[in-house]
């Protein structure tokens, strides 16, 4: 019985490999044999999670073909993964990935770090802010007191709590867009809303267009999911969407879904502008494309910025737009209340389908948030996290021009993530070695399909000042591993103590 449990072909691990582009040798380094450099790619691959563990890898001579090396390259590759415990083999079965004993198995996503391990290694790959108290306590306390009646029933709410949903349509309407309860969904977090959404239109192999680059974990969420991704290109720097690439896209792939991030982007910052959303919305309408438009970063603008209409706004009918909204980052990423709004025969679709997956969102935290909405509480509290989050973005902007004046980026008006070019240096084997030196940072292609944004990182704000300043100097020191060749030992992690 085989090992591997999926399998990767010989023209995508090529070019996951062909993406893996360092700065030049400098005068006096020297370039790794062949083989070592094939078997370092694949193993990078490996530890980012962007190859699965046991997933099967091609048949030497397949591989050497695509990559226009000899089998003899390929062959010794695959010996040293398999001397370094990164490949297993198996007559008649082939060669798969594997993870070396002791080793933690990779993940796909940007989990978070466990609190325990944050003495001795700055965490970078969560985009998330510590809660905003009092605020917290407040809302759970508020909670506690509205939950006695809701203790009395049975406790599953498939639609959300009636308050809640009624509380977030007032705040639909309070915004210009007219809305009932009918139309709001109260989900598990964004997660859970995109999930529901996916299931519901996108079965497997349907197309899901999405930006280039996007959220990591709403495009593996799509890839586990059986979907197909289109991605589309943003337009350089804070421009937003590129409004011909998507038009073309629409109309050439016909895709079921369309996901975007319109108010401050995840990864880039950008903010779509009036046109822009008005012009998306006639092109998916047209296409007969679903527009589902992510608005977790909506409240989180961090300088004067008038801002734009929600995307929704463009769509008075409600055919074509779907509204995902969330508590999780202008408040809290443990506060998991998420909501759909869209049109009444389409939610009541999502509620039916919710019987086979979670039944409901638990009470006591829509409690919580119906408190916050309805107390001004939820006001004060995103003013303070916009305040923490300007103070980080500053800090941090600051320290890395500092560090690294090479680097390259466009400070985002808003949201709570910096896009930046990496010197011409592997966003792959940054991430590699940022973990030598104590420092977790997410590589450029996670956020990307097949590879693409190799010579990028994303810096989340989410830690500032003496933090931040650390983690530049630990980012920089990174940096000297991946141009010295990846000396080990070049550098080491020192325990830093907020």
């Amino acid at each position: 019985m085989a090992q591997w449990t999926s399998a990767v072909g010989a023209a995508q691990l090529a070019r996951l490999l062909k993406s893996q582009q360092d700065r030049p040798a400098g005068p006096g380094s020297r370039r790794p044999p062949a083989y070592r450099a094939l078997a370092d790619g694949i193993r990078l691959l490996v530890l980012e999670g962007r190859v699965p563990v046991a997933a099967r890898l091609p048949a030497e001579r397949e591989l050497a073909l695509s990559l226009s090396v000899s089998r003899t390259t390929v062959a010794a590759a695959y010996e040293a993964l398999r001397a370094e415990g990164f490949l297993e083999s198996r007559r008649g079965a082939g060669s798969w990935t594997a993870v070396p004993a002791g080793n933690p198995v990779p993940a796909r996503g940007l989990e978070p770090l466990p609190p325990e391990a944050l003495g001795s290694i700055i965490d970078l790959g969560c985009a998330a802010l510590p809660a905003p108290e009092p605020w917290l306590t407040r809302a759970v306390r508020g909670a506690l007191e509205e939950l006695p009646p809701y203790a009395h029933t049975h406790g599953d709410y498939p639609a959300g709590l009636p308050a809640l949903r009624s509380m977030i349509a007032e705040r639909y309407t309070a915004r210009g867009i007219p809305t009932m309860p009918e139309q709001i969904m109260v989900t598990t977090g964004a997660m859970g809303a995109i999930d529901a959404i996916c299931h519901l239109f996108g079965g497997r192999g349907e197309r899901i267009a999405v930006e280039s680059p996007s959220y990591a974990n709403i495009l593996q969420l799509m890839r586990e999911a059986g979907a197909r991704l289109v991605p589309v290109a943003m337009a350089e720097g804070l421009a937003g969407w590129d409004m011909d690439r998507w038009r073309q896209v629409l109309r050439e792939a016909a895709p079921r879904i369309a996901y975007v991030v319109a108010d401050f982007h995840n990864p880039t910052g950008a903010l779509a502008d009036e046109d822009q959303r008005r012009r998306l919305v006639e092109a998916a309408r047209s296409a007969g494309t679903v527009l589902v438009a992510d608005e977790t970063m909506s409240e989180l603008w961090l300088d004067d910025v008038e801002m734009p209409r929600p995307v929704c706004g463009f769509d008075p009918a409600g055919s074509t737009v779907i509204t995902v909204g969330s508590a999780s980052k202008a408040f809290w990423a443990g506060m998991r209340i998420g909501w759909v709004r869209a049109a009444p025969d389409v939610v009541r679709s999502l509620v039916a389908a919710r019987a086979y997956a979670d039944l409901g969102t638990p009470v006591l935290e829509q409690l919580a948030v119906n408190w916050l909405f309805s107390t001004g509480g939820w006001e004060q509290a995103v003013e303070l996290r916009r305040s923490q989050a300007r103070e980080n973005r500053d800090d941090l902007v600051a320290a890395v021009r500092r560090e690294l004046p090479e680097w390259e980026f466009a400070v985002p008006r808003g949201g709570l993530t910096l896009w930046v070019r990496a010197g011409g240096l592997s966003g792959s084997r940054l991430a590699e070695a940022g973990e030598r030196v104590g420092l977790r940072v997410p590589s450029g292609p996670r956020f990307g399909v097949d590879g693409a944004f190799e010579g990028y990182v994303r810096l989340p704000f989410t830690v500032g000042g003496a933090v931040a300043e650390e983690a530049a100097a630990r980012l920089a020191a990174a940096a000297r591993i991946v141009e010295s060749g990846g000396t080990v030992g070049a550098e080491s992690p020192r325990t830093f103590v907020a």
